[in-house]
């Protein structure tokens, strides 16, 4: 064998090596993962439904990885902020995303200027929760059923008023949909946030109010406010007695927040795969089930795949919703 065959067989396996470790690399990264502490973007400020959810995860996670994971509360543009900042993070899997219907499959089809694809720039790792909401009543309002509320606003056209959160949360959203579904002209009054919405409930400033249930379990038990009905398709493991949409006058209807946790696209599917299986060790286990549920949720299982068609599914379904309003924010 001559010199410069010998030379090109030489770099050949130069070539080969350099190749193979390019391969095992990403593959031996994953396998130790994780080697530093992770992050959970929450895009809202601490305190919502939505932090309260990311941090179930993060203490359950950081005891089953044995590093530790911690939340990030990243607030701004109804979710868009922080969801943006996650979707462009570094994807090696130590920055993670808690999103929720709102941002991943609700905010894509409203602002204008939103930066980012979910169904794109995300790599779905499983689901969480899910979280009716409800349309929450003062007790002196008298309609006891959804079939009541219709009668009421076909006979009120226009003139009965419907609290909300924000313009284009879950909350402000159910409310549209159950207008278009019942075919009624109620009034939306869209309020800042939860809060403010359920302190004029309360006081009486407004009839009826869509919102999660969390902030009003308590009054609910007091008798301070009455729910007519759950917008899940089963009744709320926390209320029993209260009918769901379904039942009571409107059928097939359905409109809950899903819960769940992503990480940027690209992240290596071994990682993902890793995270994945934790997930769905720790939302199977009863004292996180205990705890969601104290939280308002009800707990929610899926592989990546599932939690994909999730997300491409309720974005067609809002997405439709607001095409028809009309609703855009800039």
């Amino acid at each position: 064998m001559n010199s410069f065959a010998r030379t090109l067989r030489r770099c050949a396996a130069v070539v080969l090596a350099a190749g193979l470790i390019a391969v095992a690399a990403p593959a031996a990264k994953a396998a130790d993962y994780p080697t530093r502490p992770i992050s959970i973007i929450v895009p809202y400020p601490a305190g919502g439904g939505v932090d309260a959810m990311a941090r179930v995860v993060a203490q359950k996670l950081t005891e089953a990885l044995k590093q530790q994971v911690v939340v990030e509360n990243r607030g701004g543009a109804g979710g868009t902020v922080g969801t943006r900042l996650a979707a462009r993070a570094n994807p090696d899997g130590y920055t993670l995303l808690l999103g929720h219907t709102g941002t991943i499959s609700i905010n894509p089809s409203i602002y204008v200027k939103l930066g980012m694809n979910p169904l794109k720039d995300f790599a779905p790792i499983g689901l969480v929760a899910s979280m009716p909401v409800a349309l929450l009543v003062h007790p002196s309002f008298p309609a006891k059923s959804i079939k009541d509320v219709i009668e009421m606003a076909k006979k009120q056209q226009g003139k009965l008023n419907l609290g909300t959160s924000a313009v284009g949360t879950g909350g402000y959203m159910c409310a549209e949909l159950f207008k278009s579904e019942a075919g009624i002209d109620v009034a939306l009054i869209p309020y800042k946030g939860t809060a403010p919405v359920m302190t004029d409930l309360l006081g009486g400033h407004v009839p009826m109010a869509f919102g999660v249930l969390p902030p009003a379990l308590g009054n609910l038990a007091a008798g301070k406010l009455r729910a007519i009905a759950v917008t899940s398709k089963k009744r709320f493991s926390l209320l029993p007695d209260v009918p769901t949409f379904d039942e009571s006058g409107l059928p097939g209807f359905e409109a809950v927040l899903h819960y769940g946790l992503l990480a940027p696209a690209g992240t290596p599917k071994e990682i993902v795969d890793k995270l994945s299986a934790e997930l769905a060790k720790l939302v199977a286990d009863p004292q996180v089930q205990d705890q969601i549920h104290r939280e308002g949720g009800d707990p929610l299982t899926s592989t990546p795949a599932e939690y994909a068609a999730d997300i491409a599914s309720e974005e067609k379904k809002w997405g439709s919703l607001v095409r028809k309003l009309g609703i855009k924010v800039d």
